[in-house]
C-alpha cells in the first residue's frame, strides 16, 4: 500500500505545494496545446487538467502520478469528433468511457499492469525524454507554430519532429523568446548543480517564469524580433464574468445515446486511456525515489470518475501523464497533495488570473520541459539496458524508436508486440528443463515441466518430443507443475499413446495430477536391478559416475522419485559399485555422483583409509552382492590429511594434540603418503603452495588405499585380475565439485573416455 498517506503532514506539505506549483506551470501550456492538437476548444483542455488534479488525484491511490489531457489520445479525439459529427456527441462517449473504466477498476483490471515488460516501460520514459527535447527546442527558440503538448512525429503544422528543427536553420527564430528560453535553460542547469539552491523550497521553474515575464515586459517596444507577442505567450481563454466563465462549460448530447458509433468511440477511448494510464503509472512509479507501488485498479476507478466528469462538463479524456508525473517527482513531491494543488491552481488561473497567466512566455515553460527531457533520456539508462542483454535492450530501443517516429500509442503497442515476440521466442527456446541421463538400460531423456505450463510452451515441448530418436526412453515429469494447459496435455497424451509407439519411443509419465487423467507409468528401471547389474560392465559404471558428476556440477541433477525407488528396492538390493570415501560433510557420495536409492554401497571413514571392518564391507560388496566397481574417493582440502601432515611433520601424536585416543590409527595410514614432510619447509610455504601439497598427499593417499585393498583382500584382487571388477581412485575438488578419476592397477585410462552402453 502507498506510504505517507497523511497529505498535510508538516514534514511533506511544503514540498508538495512547491511541486504542485511546478507541475501547474508545466501543465498549463500542455493542456492548451493538447486541446489545440485535438481540434477541440482550448478551454476543454484546461478543464481536463483541472479534473485530473482535483477529481482523479483525490480518488487515486498514487502519490506520484498526475493526470490530465493525454497527448497519446489526440489523434483518437480528433478522429472521433469528426466521426460523431459534434463535440457534444463526443462528450457523451467520454462519459460512457468513464463508466467503462470504473467497471474495469472494480473488476480488478489493473492487474494487467503486472504483465507490462520493464523494457517497454523504460523505453517509454526514454522516448518521452527524447520527444520533449526534440519538440521543445523550437519553442525555446521562439518557433511556436506546433502546439505545446503535441507529441506525434507528424505534426498539425504539416511538419514532422525533425523537419521542424530544420526551420530553425532557415531563420524562423524569435530573438526575444530565444533569449528567454536559453537563459531559462541555463538557470535551470546551474540551479540544479548548486546544492543549496537545489534543496531550497524555492523552485527553479518559478524563478524561470518570473524571469521570463520580466524579460517579456522589458522587451516590449524593442521591435518585432524582440517584443514577445501573444503567439509566443500562454493563451488562456478569458471570461469577462462568472456567467461567461460558466458558459465555457458544455454538456453532452444525450440524444445520441442510441447511436452505436458513440459506444464504439467510448470503448475505444476507455481501452486506450486505460492502457496508457497503466503504462504511465508504472513508468512514474519507477521514478519515485521511495519506490512506492500505486494501486492500479484503484487508479482505473479514479480515471473513470475523471472521464465521467470531463464528459459531463466539456473536458477532453484524461489519463495518467508521464510528463506531468516525472516533473512532479523531480520537483520533490511526497504525496498526492501536489497533484491536487496543481488542479486547484489551474482552476484559479482560469477563473481569476487568466490575464496574468497569459504574460508567461512559452519559451520559459519549454525550457522546463527540455531540462526534464534530458533527465528522462539519461545515457545511464541506455547503458543499463545494454548491459542486461539483447532480450531487454532490443524491446527497449525498438519502443524508443517507435514512439519517437510515430506517436505514444502506436509506439507503445509496437513495443508491447515486440516484447511478446521475445517472450514467445524465449518460451520456444527453453521453457522446460531437459536432462539426458546415461543409464544402464540406455539413455533416458528427462523432461521436467515448469510450475505453470501454458499454451506458449506447447511449441517447445512438441519440438523436444519430435527430436527424440527411435529407441529413446522419455520421462515426462510433472511433479512440480500446478497447471498444465489442456492443449499441452492433449499433445502429451497423443505422443504417449500414438506417435511415440509408432516411432519406437517409450514415453513414461510421472507426477501428473489425477484430474489430468494421465497415470504415473515408468516403463524403465531408474534404479539398479538384478537384471541391469548382470548386464553392466565395469567401464559402464565408471561412465555412469562421470555423467552423474557432470550433472551435479552443471546443476542439472535428476528429479528422482525417491519414494518409488524405496518401494522398488524394498525386496532386495543390487548396487553397481562400492565407494570408500571420507566422512567429510562436503562430499556426500550419492549427491556428488547424482545417484538414487540402491545404486551403490557407501563406506565412509575419515581420510578414506582402509581398515579391517571397512575392508570386510568392500569384500561383501564384491564377493556377495556382485558390484562391478570398487572406488576410493578422496577430496581436496581434506581435514584428516591436513592434520596427518602437520602431526607427522612435527613428530606429534594425535592423542596428545587432540585428546582423541583412536585417531592415531587413521593418521598412521595417511602417514605412508606423507613424503618426508619438513616442518620448516611447511612453515615457509605460501598458503597456495601448502594447499597444493596437502591435495597431492590426498591424491597419493587415494592410490595407496587402493593398493592396500588389492594387497590385503584376496576376494577383491581375484575379481580385479579376473576382469569382473575394476578398482579406481577418484579425487573430489571441494571448490568446483568436479571429480577426477585416478588410475589404480591399470583400472582407468583417462586418455580414452569410456563409452556408455547403448
Amino acid at each position: 500500500m502507498p506510504q505517507n498517506t497523511n497529505l498535510f503532514s508538516p514534514s511533506t506539505v511544503a514540498r508538495d505545494l512547491v511541486a504542485g506549483l511546478v507541475v501547474f506551470l508545466v501543465a498549463l501550456p500542455l493542456c492548451l496545446g493538447i486541446a489545440l492538437a485535438s481540434g477541440a476548444d482550448l478551454f476543454s483542455g484546461l478543464l481536463s487538467g483541472i479534473v485530473g488534479g482535483i477529481v482523479v488525484a483525490v480518488i487515486s491511490g498514487s502519490h506520484t502520478s498526475v493526470s490530465g489531457p493525454a497527448a497519446g489520445l489526440t489523434a483518437i479525439v480528433a478522429a472521433q469528433i469528426a466521426i460523431l459529427g459534434s463535440f457534444e456527441a463526443f462528450l457523451l462517449a467520454v462519459a460512457i468511457a468513464g463508466l467503462i473504466q470504473i467497471g474495469f477498476g472494480i473488476a480488478k483490471g489493473g492487474a494487467l499492469s503486472a504483465f507490462f515488460p520493464s523494457s517497454v516501460i523504460k523505453g517509454l520514459l526514454v522516448a518521452i525524454g527524447i520527444i520533449l527535447i526534440l519538440k521543445q527546442i523550437p519553442h525555446v527558440f521562439g518557433h511556436d507554430t506546433d502546439p505545446e503538448g503535441e507529441m506525434s512525429f507528424q505534426q498539425p503544422d504539416q511538419e514532422n519532429t525533425f523537419s521542424e528543427l530544420l526551420t530553425l536553420v532557415a531563420g524562423e527564430i524569435h530573438i526575444g523568446a530565444m533569449v528567454v528560453g536559453l537563459l531559462s535553460v541555463a538557470l535551470l542547469v546551474v540551479w540544479d548543480r548548486i546544492p543549496k539552491l537545489k534543496n531550497s523550497l524555492v523552485p527553479a521553474p518559478l524563478i524561470v517564469v518570473f524571469l521570463g515575464v520580466g524579460l517579456s515586459i522589458w522587451f516590449q517596444g524593442m521591435g518585432e524580433q524582440w517584443s514577445i507577442t501573444a503567439s509566443h505567450l500562454v493563451q488562456i481563454p478569458i471570461a469577462g464574468s462568472f456567467s461567461e466563465f460558466v458558459g465555457f462549460l458544455r454538456m453532452p448530447d444525450f440524444t445520441q445515446v442510441v447511436n452505436p458509433a458513440v459506444y464504439i468511440a467510448a470503448i475505444t477511448i476507455a481501452v486506450v486511456a486505460s492502457l496508457e494510464t497503466l503504462l504511465n503509472l508504472e513508468a512514474v512509479d519507477k521514478l519515485d525515489p521511495e519506490k512506492r507501488n500505486s494501486p492500479s485498479s484503484r487508479e482505473l476507478i479514479a480515471q473513470g470518475c475523471g472521464n465521467l466528469t470531463c464528459g459531463l462538463i466539456g473536458g477532453l479524456p484524461v489519463t495518467s501523464v508521464v510528463v506531468r508525473g516525472s516533473v512532479n517527482v523531480g520537483a520533490g513531491s511526497k504525496t498526492k497533495l501536489s497533484a491536487i494543488f496543481h488542479g486547484v491552481l489551474l482552476l484559479l488561473s482560469v477563473a481569476l488570473l487568466p490575464r496574468y497567466m497569459n504574460m508567461i512566455p512559452l519559451s520559459a515553460l519549454a525550457a522546463i520541459l527540455l531540462v526534464t527531457g534530458f533527465k528522462l533520456a539519461s545515457p545511464k539508462l541506455f547503458k543499463q539496458m545494454w548491459d542486461e542483454g539483447r532480450y531487454q535492450f532490443l524491446p527497449f530501443i525498438i519502443t524508443v524508436v517507435a514512439i519517437v517516429f510515430t506517436d505514444l500509442l502506436v509506439g507503445i503497442l509496437i513495443g508491447l508486440a515486440v516484447s511478446v515476440l521475445f517472450i514467445l521466442n524465449s518460451n520456444l527456446r527453453s521453457p522446460i528443463r531437459r536432462i539426458v541421463e546415461t543409464h544402464l538400460a540406455g539413455d533416458i531423456t528427462h523432461i521436467e515441466l515448469a510450475n505453470q505450463v501454458s499454451f506458449l510452451n506447447r511449441a517447445a515441448i512438441e519440438r523436444i518430443l519430435n527430436e527424440s530418436k527411435r529407441g529413446t526412453n522419455l520421462l515426462i515429469d510433472a511433479s512440480d507443475s500446478d497447471y498444465i494447459d489442456p492443449d499441452v496435455l492433449s499433445l502429451i497424451r497423443d505422443f504417449k499413446e500414438n506417435v511415440g509407439p509408432a516411432r519406437g519411443i517409450t514415453v513414461s509419465l510421472k507426477g501428473f495430477r489425477a484430474k489430468y487423467q494421465l497415470q504415473d507409468e515408468v516403463q524403465f528401471a531408474d534404479y539398479s536391478s538384478r537384471e541391469l547389474q548382470d548386464r553392466v560392465a565395469s567401464d559402464q559404471v565408471i561412465e555412469l559416475l562421470r555423467e552423474g558428476n557432470r550433472r551435479f556440477v552443471d546443476g542439472t541433477r535428476l528429479n528422482r522419485d525417491l519414494g518409488r525407488q524405496v518401494n522398488a528396492t524394498s525386496g532386495g538390493q543390487n548396487p553397481l559399485a562400492a565407494i570408500l570415501s571420507c566422512i567429510d560433510s562436503r562430499v556426500p557420495t550419492e549427491l556428488v555422483f547424482d545417484l538414487g536409492v540402491g545404486d551403490i554401497f557407501s563406506v565412509r571413514v575419515a581420510g578414506n583409509v582402509v581398515g579391517t571392518k571397512s575392508l570386510g564391507s568392500l569384500e561383501y560388496a564384491v564377493g556377495v552382492a556382485g558390484v562391478k566397481l570398487v572406488a576410493v574417493l578422496g577430496h581436496t582440502r581434506c581435514g584428516a590429511v591436513t592434520a596427518a601432515v602437520n602431526l607427522v611433520a612435527n613428530g606429534q601424536d594425535a592423542m596428545s594434540v587432540t585428546g582423541c585416543q583412536h585417531l592415531q590409527s587413521i593418521v598412521d595410514e595417511i602417514a605412508y603418503s606423507v613424503d618426508g614432510a619438513d616442518p620448516k619447509a611447511l612453515d615457509q610455504m605460501s598458503e597456495e603452495a601448502l594447499e597444493a601439497y596437502v591435495d597431492e598427499v590426498a591424491k597419493q593417499n587415494v592410490r595407496r588405499t587402493g593398493e592396500e585393498i588389492l594387497s590385503r583382500s584376496d576376494v577383491i584382487r581375484n575379481a580385479v585380475n579376473g576382469g569382473t571388477v575394476k578398482l579406481v581412485g577418484a579425487l573430489y575438488d571441494v571448490k568446483s565439485g568436479r571429480i577426477e578419476f585416478l588410475d589404480i592397477h591399470g583400472s582407468v585410462n583417462e586418455s580414452e573416455p569410456l563409452k556408455a552402453c547403448q
